[in-house]
């Protein structure tokens, strides 16, 4: 596989496998007792990380330079709304790879501009 290939595919694979980690924490809704409809409803509210991660990830698989400012704006956002609330390593968990899919997406970007034909 090229390095190409390789660049191209890192960032969006790594995308959807921190979409579905981060959908696994909607699930503890299952647990808490509420009626059918009230499940549904909290595991929509749940899944509203999910979904932005989603968007960011469409968005950057067309657009690199886009999809890195949104995912690590994603991962700044993260840091930002839960600062002091747990210990380090739950940021390095959830903001690490926003912040790494974000550079992934930037070398991409910057690897294509290189290899494009000066006009």
């Amino acid at each position: 596989m090229t390095l190409k290939r390789i660049l191209f595919w890192a960032p969006r694979a790594l995308g959807i496998l921190f979409a579905l980690f981060v959908s696994l924490f909607a699930l503890d809704v299952f647990g808490v007792g509420y009626s059918f409809w009230e499940t549904i409803l909290a595991l929509l509210i749940h899944l509203v990380p999910v979904y932005l991660i989603l968007i960011a990830l469409a968005i950057g698989w067309r657009w690199e330079r886009v999809g890195s400012v949104l995912f690590v704006a994603l991962g700044a956002l993260y840091m930002i709304t839960a600062w002091g609330q747990f210990a380090w390593g739950v940021y390095l968990v959830i903001a690490g790879p926003a912040f790494l899919i974000g550079i992934l997406f930037l070398v991409d970007w910057f690897y294509r501009t290189e290899m494009r034909p000066a006009v």
